[in-house]
């Protein structure tokens, strides 16, 4: 097993920015709105950011630059690249300097952020492991915050695996289809945000919240890889991973290169699947 270079610690970072080519910092502080509590405003990233940032980082709006409009395709679809490769550019992304994501602490919308960068093709990009929590160095706190040198990275899709809904079905079938979301959610118990409840035949319910520890930070790597082998991702199978909108999923597919197991992502995920009444729904703790 050889687990991809793809986190990175708080101490490794502050190591990193202090040597000659640092890494560009990019902000995704963001948080899935579930229910909307009577006088609760949504969580606001960009005020955070504001509020207290890692110096020298630039935000970036899952919603609006790392995700298209919300439809047919899922809650969060694939941004046009076009528009992507702009943001990222706005955000100082060059194709020759490293790149490292952080959001609040719950990795999901940095793992977003890591994976377009790797499936448009970025060589070199890792997610602070257990996010800005675990940072100890100084924040700054600025509104609006100076923008950073424009980037030159340009994206060029297809570097990593990505699956649509009759890839994610073919592969339950064929090889192993992880269902990244809380196990509720996949036994159809309970489904706070899509149509119905349920999941993908042949999909292993697999949350990704398994893949931490109390401290919001990934397991060991080897701990990782005996996980994803019980679930049946042995060596040489062919992996892909939904979620319910493609970001759960993402830090899902972080998890498996952690332990060294390549992974596609369906980005529609059960957002795009379950919006179409002709598809197959599974329900219960069984695969089919």
């Amino acid at each position: 097993m050889v687990a991809m270079n793809a986190i990175i610690s708080a101490s490794e970072l502050a190591s990193e920015l202090a040597g000659k080519n640092p890494p560009v910092l990019l902000d995704v502080r963001w948080q899935l709105s579930v229910s909307k509590a009577a006088g609760e405003p949504p969580f606001d990233g960009r005020a955070a950011y504001a509020a207290g940032h890692l110096p020298g980082a630039a935000f970036v709006d899952l919603d609006r630059e790392l995700a298209g409009a919300a439809g047919d395709r899922g809650r969060h679809p694939l941004p046009d690249v076009a528009a992507f490769g702009a943001a990222m550019r706005r955000a100082g992304v060059s194709a020759t300097r490293p790149v490292v994501v952080y959001d609040g602490g719950q990795g999901w919308a940095a793992a977003r952020a890591w994976w377009l960068l790797r499936w448009t093709g970025h060589p070199d990009v890792r997610v602070l492991d257990g996010g800005l929590p675990t940072w100890k160095g100084p924040l700054r706190s600025s509104s609006p915050a100076p923008a950073p040198a424009e980037g030159d990275f340009e994206p060029a899709p297809g570097a990593v695996g990505l699956l649509d809904a009759d890839g994610a079905a073919s592969l339950a079938r064929t090889g192993v289809l992880l269902d990244a979301r809380a196990g509720e959610r996949y036994r159809g118990e309970v489904e706070p945000i899509d149509r119905v409840g349920g999941h993908i035949p042949g999909a292993v319910s697999a949350p990704t919240n398994d893949n931490v520890g109390a401290d919001g930070r990934f397991l060991p790597a080897d701990e990782l890889n005996a996980r994803f082998k019980t679930l049946g991702a042995a060596d040489g199978s062919e992996v892909g991973v939904y979620c319910g909108s493609g970001v759960s999923g993402a830090h899902e597919v972080l998890a498996l290169a952690v332990a060294g197991i390549p992974a596609a992502l369906y980005v529609g995920s059960w957002s795009e699947w379950s919006s179409d009444p002709s598809r197959p729904v599974a329900t219960g703790p069984d695969p089919q």
